[in-house]
């Protein structure tokens, strides 16, 4: 009789690569490892570099396995913070700032990426806020492979 393989299931430490796409509840597309020029994604479990929800979502997939996580804010980005929108000075930015532009800044904690929410006579809005923050993702995932 032949010996069954033992299927190898995700957990915290493993290197996986996987297959994803990312969409908001309304259906928009934000990320997928289908789009141009990218492939599967690989990370090692518990080393801080996938948000926590769809880390959670991995537990326990094997190769080959596809499933859809449902990833809450808290899980996520973090809640949509009000206090991380701010007014700063408009010299303090290039003359060619516009609305929906990203750029880089320096906070008293590090760096920060702020996007331009309006731009005014003397002042300029930007909001530190991940692009995602609030926001409910909805993963689609295919465990490619398990180290």
């Amino acid at each position: 009789m032949a010996k069954k393989k033992t299927k190898i299931l995700v957990k915290d430490g493993d290197s996986v690569t996987v297959n994803y796409t990312g969409k908001l509840e309304d259906g928009s597309v934000f990320d997928s490892s289908f789009n141009e020029g990218r492939g599967p994604l690989s990370a090692t479990l518990g080393a801080n570099q996938l948000i926590p929800g769809f880390e959670k979502g991995l537990i326990g997939m094997g190769i080959g396995d596809k499933k859809v996580v449902e990833i809450a804010p808290f899980e996520a980005y973090g809640n949509y913070r009000p206090d991380m929108v701010s007014e700063i000075e408009k010299s303090k930015f290039p003359e060619d700032v516009t609305v929906g532009s990203t750029l880089q800044g320096m906070s008293q904690a590090g760096p920060v990426i702020v996007t331009v929410l309006e731009v005014n006579e003397e002042t300029v809005k930007v909001d530190a806020n991940h692009p995602l923050a609030g926001k409910k993702l909805i993963f689609e995932i295919e465990v490619v492979s398990v180290n």
